[in-house]
């Protein structure tokens, strides 16, 4: 449990700063911007207390529990592969620079499915 706690608490310090740096870029009031922080804030520990309370109950074997998990993985990763090659791949490469330099696409197309390809083989140790 422990190094969950760790991973989340990383995981929402960097997610704070971004949300941060979002909500005060979009200039919202006050008010709005102060229901989203708390609610950002409030809903990490609630998922945490649901989830310790559900795991004293729960059969991580049983086939209900395989299906759902293998849904919620593959919509998860669906939507991290949508995210990536639409909202922040696609505004480096369709940019002028790139493509008028076809050298540079070539070798940052290259890049590109290099570290795909690094990142898919740390699926061994996972």
């Amino acid at each position: 449990m422990k190094p969950l706690i760790v991973a989340l608490s990383f995981h929402q310090f960097f997610e704070g700063f971004a949300l941060g740096g979002c909500i005060s870029q979009a200039q919202f009031k006050t008010l709005s911007a102060t229901i989203m922080s708390c609610f950002f804030a409030l809903t990490t520990p609630l998922g945490v207390a649901i989830g310790a309370g559900v795991a004293s109950i729960f059969n991580p074997y049983s086939p209900g529990a395989l299906i759902t998990e293998g849904i919620l993985d593959s919509l998860s990763a669906g939507i991290l592969v949508y995210m990536a090659l639409v909202d922040l791949i696609a505004a480096d490469f369709l940019g002028n620079k790139m493509r008028c330099n076809f050298r540079l696409q070539i070798i940052c197309y290259c890049f590109l499915f290099l570290g795909a390809g690094l990142m898919s083989s740390l699926a061994i140790w996972a």
